[in-house]
């Protein structure tokens, strides 16, 4: 082999080195983005599922026996919470679940930290929390772990009324 072939095939085997570089970056990008995604969606079913879980309680601890149509008779804003003696997954109503935390363990998976805020609103303004009683109330849930980039976080509205 003379010079020029040998030059000729040391840049063959940089051109293939750098595709094979290429190659297995792009790979393993593509693997982060699918795991992270796999892990976005077990994050939202938690939350979902969170959601729906406090969704099927009652408005308020006053209006699980009976109809409330005095905005009065509500829990305070400031006492939002489970009230004494009530742990889950024994809560009776909606604001039970303000500032409950919870740690899902997915064995395939990861563990998902769960954390809920609950708390009246003006449906005017439905993301501002307010200090008066009112017929709605919003649950924030984020679930977060430390395989995803970002952290979960989805909301619903729960209002009270009644059916004439």
């Amino acid at each position: 082999m003379n010079t020029g072939q040998m030059l000729l095939a040391l840049g063959a085997v940089i051109l293939l080195s750098m595709l094979s570089l290429r190659i297995n970056n792009t790979t393993i990008s593509t693997q982060s983005t699918i795991v992270n995604s796999k892990m976005g969606l077990m994050a939202v079913s938690i939350a979902q599922s969170v959601i729906e879980e406090a969704n099927n309680k009652a408005f308020d601890e006053v209006s699980i026996s009976a109809f409330v149509s005095d905005l009065n008779k509500l829990t305070l804003p400031t006492q939002l919470k489970a009230e004494s003696g009530e742990k889950y997954p024994d809560f009776d109503d909606f604001d039970d679940y303000n500032n409950f935390n919870r740690t899902d363990t997915i064995p395939t998976a990861d563990i998902f930290k769960v954390k809920c805020k609950v708390y009246y609103i003006d449906p005017s303004a439905p993301n501002v929390p307010v200090s008066t009683r009112g017929w709605h109330k919003k649950i924030d849930v984020s679930v977060i772990s430390k395989t995803m980039r970002d952290t979960i976080k989805i909301s619903s509205v729960f209002s009270y009324w009644k059916e004439l």
